[in-house]
């Protein structure tokens, strides 16, 4: 039954002039952030303030002095770019689009998407990583393709957390949490001012779920909320923070997600006609649509084909201790008595998430959202393949090459990602409308010609603005007391006051010492042990050599998170941390703390060459290495994720397969493998970066341009761009995934036994 939904604006209190009374329309809708113009005109209004409020403009609106919009009102300049962005959104609701010309009679239908977490910018910080920076590029490319899709995922009042190292390196987990009223979200109501929309059981209690509407474009995202006054104190911080927690926890969120979605999208009238699970964290949602039909009478075989013919599955894990899988009794518990609605037993529930060869009493959400979904891949042609050998035990005496595990490589969102300095270049070079014909494959093979001179000096901007960046933060911990308090212990603050103050702070601090002019190596992705980020220190003498090199220096700078209960993830940031300290290496060792979109941002876009060295094949995609070659940035990599279908010989460098990360039959020989691949990885790379990557970037022309390193460059941005963004990837789900389902075409495989 469709509830009557209102919404509750974040800016409705603010008072806009009449002439420019659209700006919170513009600020609410999350394509601002990948329009051309929108960010220029926001910063129009108050640069300071742009800044001050991290590039949110409902902070922005919120706070403004209104004598700054009257001003604006009257503008010429602003008002330009105020018009063009109407017109942006007027022609996105009246054009035609890229999936309404090939697929028009499948417009009028909706594609669920359901997600843990969605990044679309950093004003709603409700994602840890990678798989939420895609979903939500995957969202943005969704928009600006015209396909129909919608996002359900959970609110995160408390966010992920934010990231302070000690003196000694050691990551603190500190709490994070953003103001509502600062973000784009509208809160959804009913008509008679209930927050909430659907009400789901579990554990013997009845939890309501109520939602909130982030808008990306054409496409809304859903985000469940349980903090709502009708449920058990207990109940309202289930929906609080991302991944944190144990494992029941992490089952009712699960359980919200998937159920709860299901519920509220009924409440919201919204009937999809297909569902797309990314990631096994949303598994319950098919369960919950199997509930469906066998509550109203379909028989469970009807049921379960239904479910799966309209069903899509992606999984990004490669590792099989990286699937979310609960004991048995507690997904009972916590279901209770919903086996009864289905008229099944309630081993008969719990032999959806079964996996065979695996009699551990856990239900594997893996396991069930592969059983119940008809079109299922991994996120790289080589993941595809992990894929199919990980899960073949559910398809007993099947080969592993016969396994029904596709492959849809994964791409990030272009107008997010590449550098306004690099479009402007492109602008010139191939015609200002090339992103309306970046379809067509001749138009990326124009960019090996770009000029030299031109392609250089923008990505000199590119990194000068990182390295006073990097300064800039440096700057601000000697400056903030309240961080300076967090992090200098009283041995620091000695070494601080004996002259070595870079050393002391050494988050980034070594930034200051930075220069613009050296090779820049970039390494910023979750700090997980198998993603290596110490293995460029294993030879001291060898990285020593190449940082101090007086005529060729190199500088790192690294980023990224652990995740709070990853000890050994934590062990390794700290190790790789301590080297920013080592008066050895001379500075050029940095640390960025907190990383997240922003500082992504200026990474990707700014660094000389980008590292990537996870053990083969643990490795699903990749996607910060396709960020960086869309700003004509090398990768330097391992031959893992998308590495292996990207790399062509010219747009960087790969390093040799050593010994797999997966086979060893016990822990000890676990072990020694990855320090076979360890040792042998570590030496390929020192030799790569000696041999090939250093004189590459210092051999000048006359004129003072490193010829070859600028063919890397193109080579980067013409596989990236052609082959490695959202766009295509959306194609591809659209052809080969979601226009099948929204069909109701039966897939070609029947399912996995229980």
């Amino acid at each position: 039954m469709t509830t009557d939904i209102l919404q509750i604006e974040p800016l409705s209190s603010v008072q806009l002039p009449e002439r420019i009374a659209a700006l919170a329309t513009i600020a609410t809708d999350l394509s601002w952030s990948w329009s051309r113009n929108a960010p220029t005109m926001f910063a129009l209004i108050d640069a300071q303030l742009w800044e001050q409020t991290g590039e949110n403009p409902v902070a922005l609106l919120r706070r403004v002095d209104p004598a700054r919009l009257d001003e604006r009102a009257r503008d010429p300049r602003f008002l330009e770019l105020y018009d063009a962005e109407l017109a942006r959104l007027a022609a996105r609701r009246i054009g035609d689009s890229w999936f309404g010309r090939k697929y028009p009679e499948l417009t009028a239908q909706t594609i669920a998407y359901f997600c843990a977490e969605f990044a679309v910018h950093s004003s709603v910080p409700i994602f840890s990583g990678g798989l939420g920076v895609l979903a939500g590029d995957h969202c943005k490319s969704a928009s600006d393709l015209g396909i129909p899709l919608i996002g359900v995922g959970l609110l995160y009042a408390g966010g992920f957390f934010h990231q302070r190292i000690r003196a000694d390196g050691w990551q603190e987990d500190h709490d994070e949490s953003f103001v509502r009223d600062d973000s784009p979200l509208e809160l959804l109501t009913t008509a008679a001012g209930d927050h909430s929309l659907a009400v789901v059981r579990m554990f013997d209690r009845h939890v309501h779920v109520g939602a909130w509407r982030m808008t990306v474009g054409s496409v809304a995202i859903y985000l469940l909320t349980t903090d709502l006054e009708q449920n058990h104190p207990d109940d309202r911080p289930i929906t609080d923070k991302l991944y944190s927690g144990g494992p029941e926890l992490r089952l009712r969120q699960e359980w919200i997600l998937g159920v709860g979605g299901v519920r509220v999208l009924r409440a919201l009238g919204i009937a999809p006609a297909a569902w797309h699970a990314n990631e096994g964290h949303a598994a319950f949602m098919m369960v919950e649509r199997l509930r469906e039909l066998m509550a109203n009478g379909v028989s469970g075989p009807d049921a379960a084909k239904e479910v799966r013919t309209h069903g899509i599955f992606t999984t990004h894990t490669p590792v099989a201790a990286g699937h979310d899988a609960f004991p048995e009794k507690d997904v009972a518990a916590c279901a209770g008595p919903i086996w009864e609605e289905m008229g099944v037993s309630k081993d008969g529930l719990l032999a959806m998430g079964r996996q065979p060869g695996t009699p551990d009493g856990r239900f594997h959400m893996t396991a069930a959202a592969i059983r119940l979904s008809g079109r299922v891949n991994g996120v790289a042609a080589r993941h595809g393949e992990v894929s199919r050998t990980l899960w073949q035990s559910m398809w007993p005496g099947r080969p592993v090459e016969q396994i029904p595990i596709g492959a849809v490589t994964n791409g990030v969102h272009l107008p997010t990602w590449m550098a306004d300095e690099l479009k402007a270049l492109l602008d010139a070079h191939l015609g200002r409308d090339w992103e309306q014909r970046r379809d067509d494959a001749p138009l990326w093979e124009t960019v090996l010609s770009l000029d030299n001179a031109a392609l250089w000096n923008a990505h000199r901007v590119l990194k000068h603005r990182l390295v006073a960046y990097l300064r800039e933060i440096a700057r601000r911990r000697w400056t903030d007391p309240a961080l300076a308090t967090v992090r200098i212990d009283p041995a620091a603050a000695a070494q601080r006051d004996a002259g070595n103050a870079d050393r002391a702070l050494g988050v980034a601090s070594s930034g200051v010492l930075f220069d613009p002019e050296a090779l820049t190596i970039g390494f910023a992705r979750r700090f997980a042990t198998y993603k290596r980020a110490d293995l460029i220190f294993r030879d001291l003498d060898r990285l020593r050599a190449l940082v101090t090199d007086s005529r060729r220096p190199v500088q790192l700078v690294f980023a990224g998170k652990s995740h709070p209960a990853d000890v050994p993830g934590k062990k390794v940031l700290q190790t790789v941390y301590e080297f920013t300290r080592d008066p050895s290496l001379a500075g050029r060792i940095a640390f960025v703390e907190d990383y997240d979109m922003h500082i992504a941002e200026h990474l990707v876009q700014g660094v000389d060459l980008w590292l990537n060295l996870p053990r083969v094949p643990l490795e699903a995609s990749g996607t910060s290495g396709m960020k960086a070659a869309l700003n004509g940035v090398p990768q330097l990599s391992t031959l893992d994720g998308w590495w292996p279908e990207a790399f062509n010989g010219k747009n960087g460098w790969a390093i040799p397969s050593a010994a797999s990360a997966l086979g060893a039959s016990t822990p000890a020989e676990q072990a020694t493998l990855d320090q076979a691949a360890d040792a042998a990885d570590a030496s390929h790379l020192y030799s790569l970066l000696e041999r090939e990557v250093v004189p590459a970037f210092y051999d000048r022309d006359i004129a003072g341009l490193p010829v070859a390193w600028l063919e890397l460059m193109k080579q980067a941005i013409f596989v990236a761009g052609r082959f490695f963004t959202t766009r295509r990837m959306l194609q591809q789900y659209a052809a080969d995934y979601y226009a099948p389902a929204m069909r109701g075409q039966p897939p070609a495989e029947d399912p996995p036994t229980a």
